[in-house]
């Protein structure tokens, strides 16, 4: 876990629940050595959560190092900043949830390093709470071009061969995806 001295920017979690009154600490899933956290996105990444929770979702975005044939290759004439691709089968619930925006008191974080992901070991109390009411609306403000397949297995190993950044969340949920 990289951790930095870089001052906390403004902080938020994503849910699907509208009445979170304290975050407590918890273990992730899928990585057993961690201790509990309690996580949260910085501003400049927040459209990585702007989906519902369990969605499964590639996104890239260049970076100052990245080569100008794979922005060229994956963004082509696009002005967005941001490429998400989602599977068809999660457009509907896309379009009828309603995310809770949860602003987050930024002291008790501590930045990973990692695309914009902060932590905390301690219990939170979040400071507002905002609806997304319209995921698309929020991803085309963010500047975001959302892009649908049947799956998302046709970009399995694509970050073995593009300089752009990519991440993939909730990747368990995606049709067919290699275990």
């Amino acid at each position: 876990m990289m951790i930095t001295g870089t001052p906390a920017p403004r902080l938020f979690h994503f849910s699907e629940e509208p009445d979170i009154a304290e975050f407590a600490p918890r273990k992730v899933r899928h990585r057993p050595d961690v201790p509990p956290l309690v996580w949260t996105i910085d501003e400049p990444h927040q459209f990585m959560y702007m989906f519902p929770r369990e969605c499964p979702r590639i996104l890239l975005w260049p970076l100052p190092t990245s080569a100008p044939e794979d922005v060229a290759h994956w963004f082509g004439r696009s002005d967005a900043q941001v490429i998400a691709y989602v599977e068809y089968g999660w457009l509907e619930r896309m379009r009828s949830t309603t995310l809770y925006r949860y602003d987050m008191p930024p002291a008790s974080f501590t930045d990973l390093g990692d695309a914009g992901a902060w932590v905390s070991e301690q219990r939170v109390v979040p400071t507002g709470v905002e609806p997304i009411d319209d995921i698309f609306t929020a991803l085309e403000i963010a500047a975001v071009e959302l892009r649908v397949l049947p799956r998302l297995t046709p970009l399995v190993g694509l970050w073995e061969t593009t300089t752009l950044h990519w991440s993939a969340i909730r990747m368990r949920n995606a049709q067919d995806w290699p275990r």
